[in-house]
């Protein structure tokens, strides 16, 4: 019963509902991010609300999402607990409708902006790495456009080092590499041959083996370009610099000790320059060069397996073994990953330079989306959100408040504001402004009732407002945060969700669970002479499959208004139960209640169209043999129905004991089985 009025109180907003407390710990696990604010009640089965808020911090997720405590307990200790575990605020039964549609409006606002700055921030650091990215492929483009190669060379690097750094991680658990590690690291790549820019390009571009002194001269591009990152003083704490120095200067080395500059040997060269150095040879054998022609992947793979191209570590050469029929699709995937990433920053910086788009698209589609639906609860209940501001003299108001009162969504000087004070008179206003300045840091809040005209109508308005001070001593006042709430509004509201909350929204007629509490009151002030009959329609099911649910629909209707007309007043009680059933509760008659079923039932019978309406009936009149509580008269009309059907339908049928034998194999039920 609290989730359906919880979910008729919200129901502009797209709802998941959990019956207990592990249900809703697989919810949060099914839905993850998509859930924007939990309700969570502490009394669930299965698991407690407090429980569930144990196990969502546990996972972290009362960090993503905002969670508002519901129960009728309100004890300081409680509450204490309750925020202890997460909870943002705490929501007492019974419920106020608008007190609730405020607390989860203004919950998501202030979630929404959060994920904001989150976003901005985030944005701000994506564009500063896509910067420094773009800096780092000039750069290393350069150097390929000095040596003549193909201007795939980087990307091909980045590529391999990233499917072979992938699979060693699979392979040896103890290099306990992150994800950013491994970007840094394929980053970091594209600078391996920075030094080369130092070295002349008659050797660099020769066409011909190179002599022993020139590959001596070859050779110093390795610490020339370490030596160059090194002296980066600036700089020196960026993991991408420390890695990129690494990898410059022993992307040459080999595992055996016979590289170059430093003869190091095994573990010693760094795994960053070790997987570097496979890429390196991999694609130098695979990619034409001006000294060579490109040779065919298997035969390049089979090279650097038996040793023809220096020693490599283990590991990585059984990561080449086992990737090799995969290579060659494995590399133009993420080779096109990776230009598609370039490009699409590309685009990124250019409309953010350019024509200041915020990258930020979800954030700001999210706040928009929770902004329209503050707009619809504000229409709704004809309520006016403003801020103003001491300096400068500023009102703003929410975008529906603008149209609808026709004064803007900001403007200045309020008191000078001809449109303002014709809505609300001059001395109306000086006497909300006097309350305002009277107000204390510690009591900062008024409330103020009076007359206003909106569009030509007079409306009774009581306004909310809360004074805001800044931290200085003393506090200086500086603004209010306020809500100007249409009373009458605000009671046809609250009176039209009570009604969606008792009533079955296609017939009008009381539902199952609020007819359910009206007769037990009956039943306990000591009603006497009552009757409880239940009735569903006879073959119902065609009419649906035969004629469409509409007509259906109709015939759920007819039926409702023919029970309105048949009984006799507010006394008796009319409700739907569910699908075509339906139950009447007669109460304090004074003629045969035979008469009055007779008069019901042959009301309902008769024809809509082409189709018959039938209903079959089954009641129970209280007798001295009955328990005088509403699950014994249940239980009695229900089986005096189940025998009216069993029948052949289309009758009706009193309980009487000798029914008992017909549900003498069966345990008994009570209304909510």
């Amino acid at each position: 019963m609290n989730r359906a009025i919880l979910a008729e109180i919200l129901k502009n907003y797209e709802i998941i509902e959990a019956k207990n407390g592990q249900e809703a710990i697989d919810s949060l696990h099914e839905y993850g991010d998509r859930i924007s604010l939990v309700l969570l009640d502490y009394v669930m089965p299965v698991k407690n609300g407090f429980e569930v808020l144990q196990a969502m911090n546990d996972e972290g997720m009362t960090e993503k999402i905002p969670f508002i405590m519901i129960s009728a307990e309100n004890s300081p200790s409680y509450v204490e607990q309750a925020f202890d575990l997460g909870v943002i605020d705490f929501i007492t039964r019974p419920f106020d409708a608008l007190m609730v549609q405020h607390r989860v409006a203004n919950t998501l606002q202030l979630y929404t902006k959060q994920k904001r700055l989150a976003d901005m921030v985030e944005e701000q650091i994506l564009k500063r790495e896509r910067q420094s990215n773009t800096l780092v492929h000039i750069l290393s483009h350069i150097v390929e456009f000095r040596n003549g190669e193909s201007g795939m060379h980087v990307l091909h690097i980045q590529a391999l080092v990233k499917i072979f750094l992938q699979k060693f991680l699979q392979k040896i658990r103890s290099h306990r590499f992150l994800s950013e590690d491994i970007e840094i690291i394929c980053m970091a790549s594209c600078l391996h041959d920075i030094g080369k820019i130092a070295i002349p390009t008659e050797i660099l571009n020769k066409p011909g083996r190179l002599t022993d002194e020139e590959f001596e001269i070859m050779k110093k591009h390795a610490a020339i370009g370490a030596d160059m990152l090194s002296k980066m003083e600036q700089h020196n704490d960026e993991p991408l610099l420390k890695v990129a120095t690494d990898i410059c200067r022993w992307h040459h080395e080999r595992y055996d000790g016979k590289g170059y500059p430093d003869g190091l040997k095994g573990d010693q060269i760094p795994i960053s320059a070790q997987v570097v150095a496979l890429a390196d040879v991999y694609d130098a054998l695979t990619s034409k060069r001006v000294y060579k022609d490109a040779l065919p992947h298997d035969k390049a793979v089979k090279m650097i397996l038996n040793g023809e191209c220096g020693a490599f570590n283990p590991v990585l050469l059984s990561c080449l073994e086992e990737l090799s029929d995969d290579l060659e699709r494995l590399l133009a995937e993420t080779t096109n990953e990776l230009m598609a990433d370039r490009q699409s920053g590309k685009i990124i910086n250019d409309l953010f330079r350019n024509n200041g788009i915020n990258r930020s698209d979800s954030a700001v589609a999210l706040l928009e989306k929770e902004r329209t639906r503050s707009d619809f609860i504000d229409e709704m209940t004809e309520e006016v959100e403003f801020e103003y501001t001491v300096d400068p003299p500023v009102v703003k108001i929410s975008s529906w408040a603008a149209e609808y009162t026709g004064l803007g969504e900001e403007f200045y000087s309020p008191e000078k504001n001809e449109k303002m004070l014709s809505s609300l008179s001059p001395d109306e206003y000086y006497k909300l402004v006097t309350k305002l300045r009277n107000t204390t840091p510690e009591n900062p809040v008024v409330e103020h009732e009076c007359r206003v005209t909106i569009n030509g109508h007079r409306k009774w308005i009581r306004i909310v407002a809360k004074s805001i001070w800044s931290n200085e001593d003393p506090p200086r006042y500086t603004g209010v945060i306020g809500k100007m709430m249409n009373i009458d509004a605000m009671k046809s509201l609250i009176d039209n969700l009570e009604y969606r909350a008792t009533h079955d929204s296609l017939t009008g007629l009381l539902n199952r669970s609020a007819a359910i509490d009206l007769i037990r009151e009956k039943l306990k002030n000591g009603a006497e002479k009552c009757a409880l009959i239940m009735l569903d329609v006879d073959f119902f099911k065609t009419a649906n499959d035969s004629y469409g649910h509409s007509f259906g629909d109709s015939v759920l209707k007819h039926i409702a208004s023919r029970l309105r007309q048949s009984v006799r007043g507010k006394n008796d009680i009319v409700a739907r139960v569910g699908g075509d059933e339906f139950f009447v509760f007669l109460v304090g008659y004074r003629e045969n209640p035979e008469n009055i079923v007779k008069r019901i039932f042959t009301a309902l019978n008769g024809k809509i169209g082409d189709f018959t309406v039938s209903v079959s009936m089954g009641i129970a009149a209280y007798d001295k043999t009955l328990h005088y509580n509403y699950e014994d008269l249940f239980l009695s009309a229900d089986r005096a129905l189940y025998c009216a059907k069993q029948s052949g339908r289309s009758q009706y049928y009193f309980y009487d004991k000798s029914m008992e034998h017909t549900f003498s194999n069966i345990s008994p039920i009570d209304d909510q089985s």
